[in-house]
This record gives C-alpha cells, sequence and structure tokens, in this order.
C-alpha cells in the first residue's frame, strides 16, 4: 500500500499553463484534465499534442512573463 496523497488542483479546463520543472520546463499549452491519478494531468501543447504530466510541475501562465 502506498501512502500516495491526491494533488490539490488549482487549474481548471481551459487555463493557460506552463512546464514550470521537469524535461520540458517552459513548455506552455491548456489545461486539458486530471488523470485518473490526480498528481498527473492532461495538457494541451500549443503543437496539439495532449501529453500528461505531473501535476505539481505546472504553473498559470497568467503574470508570468513568458
Amino acid at each position: 500500500m502506498t501512502n500516495q496523497k491526491p494533488a490539490v488542483s488549482t487549474f481548471k479546463e481551459g487555463d493557460e499553463v506552463v512546464l514550470a520543472a521537469g524535461s520540458n520546463q517552459g513548455t506552455t499549452g491548456l489545461f486539458v484534465r486530471l488523470k485518473t491519478d490526480t498528481n498527473w494531468a492532461d495538457i494541451k501543447e500549443r503543437n496539439g499534442n495532449i501529453r500528461s504530466h505531473p501535476i505539481e510541475w505546472l504553473a498559470h501562465t497568467k503574470g508570468l512573463q513568458l
């Protein structure tokens, strides 16, 4: 049994997000949905691809200089 807490999401569908951490740091896109494992989310990247990333890597782009 794992002691995994679900992430608390402040993101909603259509929010503009950026990967603030990880190997693809700086990638922007739109928040699509949380995965079944709520520590992960689907993001629609600018090129149209939908990819999954850990939610802890995401940040809202509003107010950020990109």
